[in-house]
């Protein structure tokens, strides 16, 4: 088969669906080094143990206040939490880039929905300024929509942030889908009354996102477009 030929089989796959809302960390782009390092980073300047690697991708999914109030000994309780909060805000802004990358077969998987006139959209719990520049840093403008945790709106799994993105991309929910890796990706779905896929290349596995309410599972990004 060639090229031109795989590319129309592709967009005849691809109907189900109009608008696609995707997480970022974990679903899109493999950023979980570099939450480790600035995590530890914190830790380590205010004189808290270490975290391993392991243990912060449990940690994260709800935003890097939540990874870090699961970090800190005592978490909000700590004394010293604003100042090693604000320890790592500070470091993973300069450093968000140092070994994130998106997970293979991301980019290919986005350009053909694009190719197919598909509506594309982030909704993240991480920085606002962080969101906007990994996006744009990585995908240009394969992704039309990004936004990331803001004061005035509710973090996932409130359906704020993807009603946000809706509105910003002219769309309704019909014929939407979302796309995550966690529990709270599930939660956000359901409480934007969206159907949700949910990857298993990202910080939880199968069975956790079973227990959690997952249906819809794939194992590589091209299979999101068989669905």
């Amino acid at each position: 088969m060639c090229s031109q030929d795989y590319g129309i089989k592709i967009l005849f796959r691809m109907m189900k669906y109009q608008t696609y809302i995707f997480d970022l960390d974990g679903t899109l782009l493999d950023s979980l080094t570099d939450l480790e390092l600035s995590c530890n980073y914190a830790l380590r300047v205010n004189g808290m143990p270490e975290r391993t690697l392991e243990e912060v991708r449990m940690f994260v999914g709800n935003g890097v206040k939540k990874l870090m109030e699961r970090a800190i000994p005592h978490g909000l309780q700590n004394p010293l939490f604003d100042k090693t909060y604000e320890d790592f805000r500070q470091h993973y802004l300069v450093h968000n880039l140092d070994h994130t990358h998106p997970y293979a077969g991301i980019e290919e998987m986005l350009q053909h929905l694009l190719d197919a006139n598909k509506h594309i959209a982030v909704v993240s719990n991480k920085f606002y300024a962080a969101t906007q520049d990994l996006v744009r840093h990585f995908f240009g403008e394969k992704i039309q929509v990004a936004i990331g945790e803001r004061v005035n709106i509710r973090k996932k799994p409130a359906p704020d942030t993807v009603n946000e993105a809706l509105r910003l991309l002219g769309v309704s929910r019909e014929n939407a889908v979302y796309i995550g890796d966690s529990d709270v990706d599930i939660m956000t779905a359901k409480n934007s009354g969206m159907p949700c896929i949910s990857v298993l290349w990202g910080f939880r596995d199968k069975r956790f996102l079973i227990e959690h309410g997952g249906e819809t599972f794939v194992e590589k990004p091209s299979e999101i477009l068989d669905i």
